[in-house]
């Protein structure tokens, strides 16, 4: 069988651009002379599209949009996510044949943790589906539904199903791709069965989808797989008597897995097509060559839909470079799809604003970003020409805003409430408010969206002024721990960096070294009140992402004294997290969604 992947990016609630964008992968795959072609989950409304299932109207435009688009497939079969209104509300996938709605299929297993809600709005589906392709058995699913061991892909498998496809919007996190692609080939070798995977691309307010979609053999052998962070189509080709034949001579788990099988609904077949596809070629390369190791069965070929037949796409490695490209597509897609033009940031010369700097200017160009230096008092003279060294590096449009007399007027009125009282955290906060505020002055004049430059590790633990350096409209990096940060900077500036950004080494070398300061009062320094940031992010490791109690992390070996102040800050820093913008999820447990704790708890376990 001849399959396509039409792997895209798609923005919730765009009903008729996600229309078109389907309505261009079909097109292709039909060019490319494919026999079923894959869409991703939700692909009409996007997703999570949230409380929009709400709404009636919303999904009966969906359905509208996907009348519309069954109407124009002729000669293939599409399977395409929507949201099924019936009785209830259902994620769905239909198959788009010959004209109409051939049939739909109900998404069995809602997820119900982390990012994912979709018990609040999704009936699940009761029973698997296998749908006939001339001679071949096709098994559906949706994302989840892949994921658990069992129905509804066991009970497909042994309804005769050899090719097994899940359309899927599986949010990125650091190394998901390689973790789902190996879930994916146990499956495929648990069953004997053939496993294609259709993942969205883009970004969705805190969410990236990384796209990475693969198609697996009967034996686990990835054959075929998509770019990482952009659009893409696979074309490949998958011998489904091969993996029928495996199945055969391993007979032993057949009469045990059979035991337990429910029944699941077969569809109405559907013919195959009346003549074979020509040939998978391409120019100026051979036809169809085998594929690289590992080595599939005979007869398989694989190829992405603009490289040569046989060709396998590379992951992204280093780590770095993945978690760097997602926040590029995270924050493009951001800025594009909520209709910005340009964005602007505060650049202080210390390492995260470095950061975003950077990831602003690869992911937008450097004509689309503006870089304000607001230098107080306290700001060294080293961290004044780095940040404009910077700005230089990366040609950005920059503004030098000095807070010294806004500083003195804000003090002039207060200080005869306050008194005598010595200089502390009143006026610290102060240079941040002033700061925030005419970053967001500027937004109002000019429509610019302001990006915040706070990371994890402050998040977590409060080292954060609301309506300071929180203020504004999309926090990048607030999913990436300080000690990561240094990771990707020192990325960026190696020679592989500059390949992905064009501009050699532009974070200079002090901005690297320097140790971190918020330079609010003479001589600060990070570590006056809170603990080495590698020693504090592997505290927070264990307390945020694996919900590790205090006894743990100090059993472990971690000192009890910073613990206990880590996992306070952490406790008491939950107010301020609420009121911070949005930002892209890289860990396992990104806070808001991911990480949902009450303001109000006197818990201290």
């Amino acid at each position: 069988m001849r399959l396509a992947i039409s792997q895209i990016n798609v923005t919730v609630g765009d009903i008729e651009g996600n229309l078109e964008r389907v309505r261009s992968g079909l097109e292709k795959a039909s060019a490319a002379g494919a026999e079923l072609v894959l869409f991703g989950e939700l692909a009409l409304t996007g997703y999570p599209p949230e409380d929009l299932l709400l709404r009636e109207h919303f999904l009966a435009d969906a359905k509208a949009a996907l009348t519309e688009l069954a109407r124009e497939v002729q000669g293939l079969v599409a399977i395409v996510g929507f949201p099924e209104r019936a009785e209830d509300v259902y994620n769905a996938a239909a198959v788009l044949a010959e004209g109409r709605v051939h049939a739909v299929y109900r998404k069995m297993l809602l997820p119900n943790y982390g990012v994912f809600d979709e018990q609040r709005y999704f009936q699940a589906g009761t029973a698997g589906a296998v749908l006939p392709i001339g001679a071949d058995r096709v098994g559906l699913t949706v994302c989840e539904d892949i994921w658990e061991p069992g129905p509804p892909l066991s009970d497909e498998a042994i309804a005769g199903a050899t090719l097994i496809v899940n359309i899927s919007a599986s949010p990125y996190q650091v190394g998901k791709g390689l973790e789902r692609e190996r879930m994916l080939a146990q499956r495929a070798r648990e069953h004997r069965a053939c496993v294609a995977f259709c993942g969205l691309v883009g970004g969705q307010d805190e969410l990236v989808f990384d796209g990475h979609s693969c198609v697996i053999d009967h034996t686990g052998a990835t054959i075929a797989r998509g770019a990482q962070f952009e659009e893409d189509l696979l074309i490949c080709e998958v011998d489904l008597a091969a993996a029928a034949s495996a199945r055969l001579r391993a007979s032993g788990h057949r009469p045990l897995a059979r035991r337990f099988a429910r029944a699941v609904n077969v569809l109405p077949a559907l013919p195959a097509k009346s003549a074979p596809p020509a040939p998978l070629t391409w120019p100026g390369r051979p036809t169809a060559p085998a594929p690289p190791a590992p080595q599939t069965t005979a007869g398989d070929t694989a190829t992405r839909g603009s490289a040569a037949a046989g060709e396998l796409k590379a992951t992204i490695a280093p780590m770095e470079a993945e978690v760097y490209a997602a926040l590029c597509l995270g924050l493009r897609d951001y800025v594009e799809k909520n209709g910005f033009a340009r964005v602007v940031l505060g650049l202080s010369g210390g390492i995260d604003s470095a950061l975003v700097a950077c990831l602003a200017a690869d992911a937008l160009g450097e004509s689309r970003v503006s870089a304000v230096l607001m230098p107080s008092p306290y700001s060294s003279e080293g961290t004044r020409s780095d940040a404009a060294a910077l700005a230089a590096a990366l040609r950005l449009d920059t503004h030098t805003l000095p807070i010294e007399e806004v500083l003195s007027a804000y003090m002039a009125v207060l200080s005869p409430t306050l008194g005598d009282r010595p200089p502390g955290v009143t006026e610290e906060n102060l240079q941040a408010r002033i700061r925030g505020n005419l970053l967001m002055a500027l937004s109002n004049e000019f429509g610019w969206l302001v990006l915040t430059t706070g990371n994890k590790s402050e998040m977590s633990v409060g080292y954060t002024t609301l309506y300071g350096d929180l203020a504004g409209g999309f926090a990048v990096i607030k999913d990436v721990p300080k000690t990561l940060v240094y990771r990707l900077c020192e990325w960026r500036n190696s020679p592989a960096g500059a390949e992905h950004g064009g501009v050699q080494a532009p974070i200079p070398r002090s901005v690297l070294t320097r140790p971190p300061s918020a330079e609010l009062r003479p001589e600060q320094a990070d570590v006056d009140t809170l603990p080495p940031y590698d020693l504090l992010d592997e505290i927070l490791q264990g307390y945020i992402e694996r919900d590790e109690s205090r006894e743990q992390l100090i059993a472990a070996g971690l000192p009890a004294n910073e613990v206990e102040l880590a996992c306070r800050l952490v406790d008491r820093a939950e107010y301020k997290r609420r009121q911070a913008p949005p930002g892209i999820k890289v860990t396992s447990r990104a806070f808001g969604r991911d990480r949902r704790m009450p303001i109000t708890n006197r818990y201290r376990g």
